[in-house]
């Protein structure tokens, strides 16, 4: 199951969170195993951050938040979907290529790695 869950400890950040928030957890039973977050930005919908726990990593719960939380980005209007990771991410750059992303940007760091920034039409 899927759930809308965001934390933060400040009540005003948390009020606007919750505003903005398209983000969504995924539990099992009582545990939350996986988390999204995600806002809209006009018809760009903004993937942050996806966190899977560890030893439920390959099982697909990062592509049934990724599906869920792009159904919920189209049905505010999105057109657009967009996210990046660490050019060292290769998992992660595997799981988002095989959901559709393509790269469209690549921002060099400091410390010889880069930011990934790829994009799919919703």
């Amino acid at each position: 199951e899927i759930y809308t869950l965001s934390l933060h400890d400040a009540l005003p950040i948390f009020e606007a969170e919750l505003i903005d928030n398209l983000g969504l957890v995924a539990v099992d039973g009582a545990r939350i195993v996986g988390a999204l977050r995600a806002r809209l930005d006009g018809e760009l919908l903004l993937v942050g951050r996806i966190a899977i726990a560890p030893d439920q990593q390959g099982g697909g719960i990062g592509s049934a938040l990724l599906a869920a939380v792009e159904a919920r980005g189209r049905d505010a209007g999105a057109s657009t979907a967009e996210l990046f990771t660490g050019s060292l991410s290769e998992a992660n750059l595997r799981l988002y290529e095989r959901e559709g992303y393509e790269e469209s940007e690549r921002v060099p760091g400091d410390d010889g790695t880069a930011q990934v920034f790829l994009r799919k039409q919703l």
